[in-house]
């Protein structure tokens, strides 16, 4: 630490000497920690009204586990029904009813049972595909044309449209595409809140601050059996319940939000860059000195037309293939396993509050982890305790089916919920871990990228729970396998806990360069 203030020092002497109108001229990461704050009131404040939306993420993603849920049970309305019948495929239609009602979910209404059975999986499914090309839409807009905030906005928007007009669908297929629509308009928001988190703290405060909206992701999964349980005769009422508070909170909570200054300045609007620093110094406390300037990121500064892109670069493309097949062995155990809580034989409110609870450990110590953890170390860790905590839970399994009359293992459900609280812990933690290994001009692309391996690993996890409904046991085991695969692949990418965050991949290019040849000219020196 004091060789980087040495280094600051007599970068800003050296840049007075030359003249320049008497100018300091530093970089974001130089003017948050000297003179903003690695974390003050007003970082505070800003990622906290950022990770609000969060809520509306968690809620969109995984209201399925109750309006697609298959009702509990059944009962006999003639004679020619039987009563002692384990399910009701061989029952003769129109000689039964679901307890709950035919309207409880979307399986009741639409028979979504027997030979029909698989299609309850495609809406999930679709909502998750629609939330890989809009990854990839999201990460594009934010990077190249809207900016952090504004992304947030439009898919805000969107989120509570799509979820409103969800509830209107006539049939199995239109809700499903309905789903992929509300997908893809949702995962602007995941992808944009956490860079617009993390680009206005310093460096050692990033994980934490990653951490915090995972909060609040929580605290939407929580909020859903609050709001599933009033609404469990009429399904169509959650999606409409939901689709209020995205709207609310782009209208009243995120027009206080501040733009990314990295952002603004990669953009080559430094002046409003400087206006966001100066605001944040100001809540904090402090003041900019009056000769302050940024420094642009040398392709800026030059200039010069740069090529290179995140694909058309070796070293960044290697590294974003490996942070995507990870993800997507992550996204299929983080979402299958909340997804598999109805194949648990326990109360289904009961189980999805266990798993939510579940979270709010793994962010505080995922939180706590990232303050002195490699995250290397903690996201492959984290995932070999998940995937060894599923392929145990096969042991446990008692074979029984939803439906049947059997109860569920209570050892079985503790280290479902311990495993879950890894696999959170990983996909937390791989977050951030992307958020670290990529620049600026390509940060929300890469988080993107991310999010569309997630998310594609996710849309395959409902088959994996339909089949779990015939066998527990090989669901969990491919979970397990997966989550262990995920977890080595983690030693092929570089450590970045206290790395600077780069503004272009030249400077992170030059920059790595540098520091490898000087680490192995250190390793050289005679003792």
């Amino acid at each position: 630490m004091e060789e980087e203030r040495l280094e600051l020092v007599m970068k800003s002497s050296s840049v007075l000497e030359k003249g320049g109108g008497g100018k300091l001229e530093l970089t974001v990461d130089e003017v948050v920690e000297e003179y903003v704050g690695p974390f003050g009131f007003s970082q505070l404040v800003h990622v906290f009204l950022v990770s609000l939306a969060w809520i509306f993420d968690s809620q969109n993603t995984l209201v399925t586990i109750f309006s697609d849920a298959q009702p509990a049970s059944w009962k006999c309305t003639s004679n020619a029904c039987s009563g002692d019948a384990r399910d009701v495929c061989g029952q003769v239609p129109g000689t039964w009813e679901w307890v709950g009602g035919n309207t409880s979910s979307t399986i009741a209404e639409w028979g979504l049972v027997c030979d029909r059975k698989f299609l309850a999986a495609v809406p999930a499914c679709l909502f998750f595909l629609g939330s890989l090309f809009g990854s990839a839409f999201y990460g594009w807009l934010a990077d190249s044309h809207l900016g952090r905030k504004r992304a947030v906005l439009l898919s805000c928007l969107l989120t509570s449209i799509t979820g409103f007009v969800t509830s209107l669908a006539p049939n199995i297929w239109v809700y499903a595409l309905l789903r992929f629509a509300n997908g893809f308009a949702r995962s602007g928001i995941g992808i944009c809140c956490l860079v617009l988190s993390t680009e206005a703290v310093g460096r050692k405060w990033r994980g934490q601050v990653g951490q915090y909206g995972f909060f609040f992701f929580t605290a939407g999964f929580l909020s859903l059996p609050l709001i599933a349980y009033p609404t469990r005769t009429y399904w169509r009422n959650i999606y409409k319940t939901m689709s209020l508070p995205p709207l609310l909170y782009s209208l009243l909570i995120l027009p206080l939000v501040s733009e990314s200054p990295r952002w603004l300045l990669v953009k080559g609007r430094s002046k409003e860059a400087l206006d966001v620093l100066r605001r944040y110094a100001r809540l904090n406390g402090k003041t900019l000195p009056p000769n302050l300037c940024l420094a642009e990121p040398s392709a800026a500064k030059t200039g010069a037309v740069t090529k290179m892109n995140l694909w058309t670069t070796p070293w960044a493309a290697k590294r974003m293939i490996t942070v995507m097949i990870a993800g997507f062995g992550v996204g299929f155990v983080y979402y299958g396993v909340q997804l598999n809580v109805e194949n648990l034989n326990f109360n289904l409110y009961f189980t999805v509050v266990l798993n939510a609870m579940m979270e709010i450990p793994a962010v505080f110590i995922g939180s706590v982890l990232l303050s002195f953890t490699n995250r290397r170390l903690l996201f492959s860790q984290s995932a070999y305790i998940a995937g060894l905590s599923c392929i145990i839970c096969i042991i446990f399994s008692r074979g029984g089916r939803k439906g049947d009359g059997s109860k569920g293992s209570w050892p079985q459900l503790t280290i479902e919920a311990l495993g879950f609280m890894a696999a959170s812990t990983a996909f937390d933690v791989l977050y951030i871990y992307c958020v670290e290994l990529f620049p600026t001009n390509v940060r929300n692309f890469a988080v993107s990228m991310l999010r569309q391996a997630l998310m594609l690993g996710a849309s395959i996890a409902p088959l994996l729970v339909a089949l779990g409904r015939l066998s527990p046991s090989l669901s969990f085991l491919i979970f397990g396998v997966l989550s262990i695969f995920s977890g080595v692949l983690s030693f092929w990418l570089p450590e970045t806990k206290n790395a600077p965050l780069y503004e272009t991949l030249e400077q992170q290019e030059e920059e790595e360069k540098y520091n490898s040849v000087s680490k192995e000219a250190t390793i050289e020196l005679p003792k």
